[in-house]
């Protein structure tokens, strides 16, 4: 299926008779979404679910701990690296049924065509998928070079194979649908409407970095190396009008690097030889 848009056929094309006599019964344009209320309420509510989320499952964690006789304190799972994952989940559940209830029900939109999500096709979508295989060793290979000396914290997050496989299926299964939603659905279509595609491009890739910043504080080669990612994903998104290339390219590229990850360390055994320095 082509990404190209297709053109509209003249039988769609009002005719300027008709338009004398004034607007169509049931040709209104459909409405703007993504204004600059939307946006501020969507980032606000985005900001409350990382705090409400937490909250959300220590209240949950609380009222199980005594029915299913678990020892682990509150505080002491919510230190855990499955809390984190089980935090952000809950939260990406949140965002994506804000996304939903404010494109299908407030503006009555079609849900993946607002989004612009078009199918690439079979062979356009291997091709795709290939590519972000290509990147997930060219990042390796660029790591290798320019290695960093200080541990950061997302290593921490490998610090049991149950630890590493939670990381690794959110990596893969959960992240680069909802990563790709957020910066190259909402922001990149706002940003496009009322900046430019310049602007959404280089805006969104920047802000794609600055979401990894925390788990990479320290190791800024590899943040430099995710802005790099980033505005890969951006440019796919621009070029193709559609949320499916840089989906497609982030779910290959992410599961690549838990692939290469999950080999080396014997399936997970000795993860923590390999991240703990």
């Amino acid at each position: 299926m082509s990404t190209t848009p297709l053109e509209p056929s003249d039988s769609n094309i009002p005719s300027v008779d008709a338009a004398a006599e004034g607007p169509v019964f049931g040709t209104a344009p459909p409405p703007e979404l993504w204004r600059l209320r939307d946006l501020g309420f969507f980032v606000a509510y985005a900001t409350f679910t990382l705090v409400l989320a937490p909250l959300f499952l220590l209240m949950v964690y609380a009222i199980l701990q005594p029915l299913a006789h678990w020892r682990t304190t509150a505080t002491a799972a919510a230190a855990q690296p499955i809390f984190a994952v089980a935090a952000q989940s809950v939260s990406y559940a949140m965002i994506l049924a804000c996304v939903y209830v404010l494109v299908a029900v407030h503006y009555d939109l079609p849900f993946w065509t607002a989004l612009k999500w078009r199918r690439p096709g079979v062979k356009r979508g291997l091709t795709l998928f290939l590519g972000g295989i290509m990147m997930a060793f060219g990042v390796l290979a660029a790591s290798s070079l320019l290695p960093d000396k200080k541990p950061f914290p997302l290593e921490q997050m490998f610090n049991s194979p149950a630890a590493a496989y939670t990381v690794a299926a959110f990596a893969i299964f959960v992240a680069p649908f909802m990563e790709e939603l957020i910066f190259r659905g909402v922001l990149f279509t706002f940003f496009e409407r009322h900046a430019g595609l310049r602007f959404a491009v280089i805006s969104t890739a920047l802000l794609f970095a600055a979401l990894h910043v925390p788990e990479y504080w320290g190791a800024w080669n590899h943040v430099w190396l995710i802005l790099v990612v980033g505005l890969i994903f951006s440019l796919a998104r621009g070029q193709t009008d559609s949320l499916a290339p840089s989906v497609i390219l982030h779910v290959a590229y992410n599961t690549s690097l838990m692939a290469m990850l999950f080999f080396a360390t014997h399936h997970f055994h000795t993860i923590q030889a390999v991240t703990v320095r």
